[in-house]
C-alpha cells in the first residue's frame, strides 16, 4: 500500500513531530517535581540530551517513544509500508541510545528508561512513577 500523502505532505506531518515537550516528559516531570525532586532538562552537556537530569542523585532519564526507540509493545511495531527504511531507523536509534548510555554509566551517571507505554494507562502509570521515586531514594 502506498502512502496516502505526497511526499511534500509526508515530509511537513513528519516535521511537526518534536523530541522535546511531549506528553510523557511532561507526565514525569510534574511527578517529580510534586514529589520535591528538582532537575534540568533536556540537558545537551551529556550524551543524548537525556530529558530529566538529578544531579543531586547522579540519575539521568530518558523518556522514550516506543514506536522511535523499537520497544517491544504493540506500539513499537513497525508499519508495513517501507520495512527496510524503518528497520534502519529505528535500529539506528536504538544503536546510538545504547551508545550513550554506556558513555554515560562510564562517567558515573545511573540511567533510567521509562517507555511511553508504562504511561499510558492510569494503574501502569501510578506503579511506574512510584517505582522511580523508590530508585531515586534508594539510589
Amino acid at each position: 500500500m502506498s502512502d496516502i500523502y505526497t511526499k511534500q505532505k509526508r515530509s511537513q506531518i513528519m516535521s511537526k513531530i518534536s523530541g522535546k515537550e511531549t506528553k510523557p516528559e511532561i507526565i514525569v516531570r510534574k511527578y517529580l517535581f510534586s514529589k520535591g525532586f528538582r532537575f534540568r532538562k533536556n540537558d545537551k552537556r551529556y550524551p543524548g540530551k537525556p530529558d530529566i537530569v538529578l544531579p543531586k542523585y547522579k540519575m539521568l532519564i530518558f523518556i522514550h517513544g516506543c514506536f522511535w526507540h523499537g520497544h517491544d509493545c504493540p506500539a513499537g511495531k513497525l508499519p508495513e509500508t517501507r520495512k527496510t527504511f524503518w528497520t534502519k531507523k529505528i535500529d539506528g536509534n536504538i544503536k546510538r541510545y545504547k551508545k550513550n548510555i554506556s558513555e554515560l554509566e562510564k562517567r558515573g551517571w545511573k540511567v533510567i528508561t521509562i517507555w511511553q507505554c508504562e504511561l499510558r494507562n492510569l494503574k501502569v502509570r501510578n506503579k511506574t512513577l512510584n517505582n522511580l521515586i523508590n530508585t531515586l531514594r534508594l539510589g
